[in-house]
């Protein structure tokens, strides 16, 4: 059975028989996981934490530390990989039996850059919605600036009206002194 094309529903399907003529009926699922569980024979845990390079046994190519410029590491080392590509292909041409510690050296680069791309992650997990984002000081400061817009253009508006009846007086005293001539 394990081999069909087409292998059976698993055992479980029983308990939905009765699902089409009362939904009610199926029972409820069981609660989320939490703390440690085993898939395909590993151990992985609900904790949302990203092991370190050194916990994962891998050199890393940027510094270390709270503070890292994730652009500048980011485009360092896509630099780093476009150089290591191309001497990669050199090397395949001029000497090919040295490739493997070229394809060492990208693969290193790759985890380097997976790890530093998912280090930024929990801030993208965190960002449900841009209003729940955005702090009051930020509120206060955004309704400070249209405040001010709305307020320079008005006056904007005010000094084209003004423009506007001092250009009708002169046209006015203009056609009194030419209906005078």
């Amino acid at each position: 059975m394990a081999t069909a094309t087409y292998p059976p529903p698993p055992p479980f399907y029983r308990l939905y028989k009765d699902y089409l003529q009362d939904p009610k009926s199926a029972p409820a699922p069981p609660p989320p996981i939490e703390g440690t569980y085993v898939c395909f024979g590993a151990n992985y845990t609900t904790d949302d934490v990203l092991p370190s390079m050194e916990e994962q046994g891998v050199r890393q190519l940027y510094p270390k530390g709270p503070n890292v410029d994730f652009k500048k590491e980011l485009r360092s080392l896509n630099r780093e990989l476009q150089l290591h590509i191309l001497e990669l292909a050199d090397v395949l041409v001029e000497r090919p039996s040295q490739y493997a510690r070229r394809v060492e050296d990208i693969s290193l680069i790759f985890k380097n850059l997976h790890h530093l791309l998912n280090s930024l992650r929990p801030h993208q997990r965190f960002l449900p919605s841009l209003s729940s984002v955005v702090t009051p000081q930020a509120r206060a400061t955004l309704i400070h600036i249209l405040e001010l817009q709305i307020q320079s253009r008005k006056q904007a508006v005010e000094d084209i009206k003004r423009r506007r009846e001092e250009a009708q007086r002169l046209l006015k005293e203009s056609l009194g002194t030419l209906e005078l001539s």
